[in-house]
């Protein structure tokens, strides 16, 4: 049997000692725009979204880490009260930020700082999100239900700017979809590898029941240049497949990237595959290949302090 690095040789300090980039005071309180924007696709994406929740059809929002860095959440957690958002999809820095900020309104560490001495990632509470996976995977919650359910219930001081307890309290599907290595979690002692991926596996598969109401729905992205678009290809996918044998197609709806990518203004059609721009994956997938067929999609380049705000201000202005 080959050797594998002994974890229990780990030191791992208290999050007290750690530096951290971000506090509470990043975190947006609600206000709508005193100039708000003229940009014709937000509104359009903003009646996009009403109709579909008209229509009791998918309207997914599936984002990276920086978004919660932006300090967006309330917009968020509002626009879930109100039921604009019918799945929030996650990375797990997603999840690991909505955490920290939900126990001491405070997450980020500086990667260049830590990482000298080797410390980055080894903080004792962040680690306890590995305890609240086991103990969900024992229980056939996913990731996503688990945390949220933690946060909700538990004493979390910060746990009104918990998104994960916000789809938890509302029912709202909150999924969350890791690689195993990629989160600082996964260097804990304490972390399964089976309850990791059993747990983000069936996040995956209530993903896919939501991708298969998506026909006049919408998909939003918002700056997760990986999980979102590969993690929805595949449950797309499998919806219509599921939905041919039936008879039905998931075709027609509306799919939204907000990040800060300078794409071309006729981004309908694929960027050539010798150009840097055909590895950027939202493009290919969610703006061209995958709206081929009916939908229709829209890029706009920005900040997520920026574009949520915008968006939450169009659909309420509705």
């Amino acid at each position: 049997m080959d050797k594998i690095f002994n974890r229990e040789s780990l030191i791992i300090n208290p999050l007290s000692t750690r530096k951290h980039d971000l506090d509470i005071s990043v975190v947006k309180d609600l206000s709508a725009d005193k100039n708000p924007s003229s940009d014709k696709r937000i509104k359009t994406v903003a009646q996009r979204i009403i109709d579909a929740k008209g229509n009791n059809v998918s309207v997914i929002m599936m984002m990276g880490g920086h978004v919660i860095r932006a300090g967006v959440q309330r917009y968020i957690i509002d626009l879930m009260e109100k039921g604009y958002i019918s799945c929030l999809s996650m990375n797990g820095s997603v999840m690991i930020h909505d955490y920290e900020f939900a126990l001491i309104g405070a997450t980020t560490e500086s990667v260049a700082r830590y990482i000298k001495d080797g410390q980055f990632g080894l903080w004792k509470e962040t680690g306890q999100i590995n305890d609240l996976i086991n103990d969900g995977c024992k229980n056939g919650s996913g990731m996503g239900e688990a945390i949220g359910e933690a946060i909700f219930k538990g004493d979390y001081p910060y746990k009104e700017i918990s998104l994960l307890a916000a789809g938890y309290r509302l029912k709202i599907p909150s999924t969350v979809h890791v690689g195993i290595g990629y989160d600082i979690i996964h260097e804990h002692p304490n972390c399964s590898g089976a309850a990791t991926g059993e747990t983000s596996y069936r996040d995956f598969l209530r993903f896919a029941k939501v991708v298969e109401n998506l026909e006049g729905g919408v998909v939003m992205n918002f700056g997760s240049a990986v999980m979102a678009p590969e993690v929805y290809l595949k449950a797309l996918s499998m919806a219509r497949n599921a939905a041919a044998q039936q008879g039905l197609a998931i075709k027609r709806f509306t799919t939204l990237v907000c990040d800060l990518h300078e794409l071309p203004d006729d981004f309908n059609k694929e960027p050539d595959k010798g150009s840097a721009g055909y590895y950027f994956r939202p493009w290919k997938t969610m703006l061209v290949r995958t709206v081929a067929d009916g939908g229709e999609s829209f890029y706009i380049k920005g900040r997520h302090s920026d574009t949520i705000p915008a968006l939450w201000d169009a659909i309420n202005k509705k």
